[in-house]
């Protein structure tokens, strides 16, 4: 009898998630699935209690390998296992698709990384991020390029995914506003891996600064051939390239300092020390080092659970309104608050170069 009783006090909450665990990107997917496993165990370890019952949570990870119509697939999938919430996508292109199928249902999803405008301007209640968007982002590196780095003749590529040309068009915007010239435009895609064409190309326009929309996987040869080709001129992308794994997927071509990048998240003062314990913590548990966007799956998952706490439930319908009122959150990531689209206040951008193969913090940028 006692028994029984203390079953039916145990809530099951079923959390979601959704990246590319498969396909070029998978060391990022994989990345952002252990970050929401941790957080999954250390809610567990804790004991949270929803509407007066002690809740056990249960991840259900699902690979949409980059690929929006797997990423649709994916969500069906997780929405026909009942879960109560979804953490995910990490691209913008299997994000958006998905917002559709979690609206419809109207389970709340979180994307700890997707930076396209378009996610949370759809008009969907049960869309949030916890970064900042490529208005931002883009914009934020069109400038630096200009200012800071003093790039005179900027060249502009992309992968024309929703993240990569989404990105490499607010870029093009910054670079304008700050009075920069772009002196050439090109594309390739996701799963391209010579670039002698488009480079070439470019080189004929002497830029200094080359500016790609994409992820590190095109990145790292993309950079190669540009050694190859001998273009010397600053290489600038957004949170798609600014990964631990980039230089040993650019084989060691990239000089000191030639690569910046920006990460779509940011924290200073008091605050990074919570995320460098995060790290330390992650590396511990998992031996292997945060890629990029790890931390704010975690604080995504978290946010999520503690909106279920505060509206004592975990049925969508329920917390969905409270998770909509999220304001002063203190994560690993910093403060995180939600405005009327479901967007970040004050997303923070954090700029990095690489030294000796490591990647090294310039500014964090608001």
């Amino acid at each position: 009898m006692l028994s029984g009783t203390a079953m039916s006090q145990e809530l099951v909450v079923k959390i979601g998630h959704v990246g590319p665990t498969s396909g070029a990107i998978a060391h990022l997917g994989k990345d952002n699935e252990l970050g929401a496993r941790m957080a999954i165990d250390d809610l567990n370890a804790k004991g949270v209690t929803i509407g007066g019952k002690k809740a056990k949570f249960e991840l259900l990870a699902e690979d949409d390998a980059g690929d929006p119509k797997q990423g649709t697939a994916a969500a069906q999938k997780l929405m026909d296992s009942k879960v109560n919430g979804v953490i995910g996508h990490l691209n913008s292109g299997t994000t958006i698709p998905a917002s559709k199928v979690y609206s419809d249902a109207g389970v709340p999803q979180i994307s700890p990384s997707a930076t396209n405008p378009k996610f949370t301007r759809n008009g969907y209640k049960t869309a949030f991020r916890v970064v900042a968007d490529d208005v931002h982002l883009g914009g934020t590196l069109g400038k630096y390029s200009v200012q800071q780095l003093k790039g005179k003749s900027i060249a502009v590529i992309d992968d024309r995914t929703a993240y990569g040309q989404g990105v490499a068009d607010e870029f093009e915007k910054g670079v304008k506003s700050a009075g920069g010239k772009v002196v050439g435009r090109e594309f390739t895609n996701d799963k391209a891996t010579d670039f002698t064409a488009i480079l070439t190309s470019l080189k004929a326009k002497k830029p200094d600064v080359v500016f790609f929309g994409g992820m590190d996987a095109v990145a790292g040869p993309m950079l190669r051939q540009m050694k190859q080709l001998g273009i010397s001129a600053k290489f600038v992308g957004g949170d798609g390239i600014c990964t631990g794994e980039l230089p040993k997927l650019s084989a060691g071509t990239m000089a000191d300092e030639q690569v910046v990048c920006a990460e779509a998240g940011g924290v200073e003062g008091e605050s990074k020390k919570s995320l460098d314990d995060f790290k330390v913590k992650f590396k511990a548990k998992y031996k292997a080092d945060v890629q990029i966007y790890a931390p704010y799956v975690y604080d995504a998952v978290n946010v999520m659970v503690d909106a279920m706490v505060k509206a004592g439930s975990a049925e969508p319908a329920k917390y969905l309104p409270v998770l909509a009122k999220t304001d002063g959150y203190k994560g690993v990531t910093g403060t995180i608050s939600f405005d009327s689209k479901g967007d970040i206040k004050n997303g923070a951008l954090t700029l990095f170069t690489y030294k000796s193969g490591s990647r090294q913090q310039i500014a964090v940028v608001r």
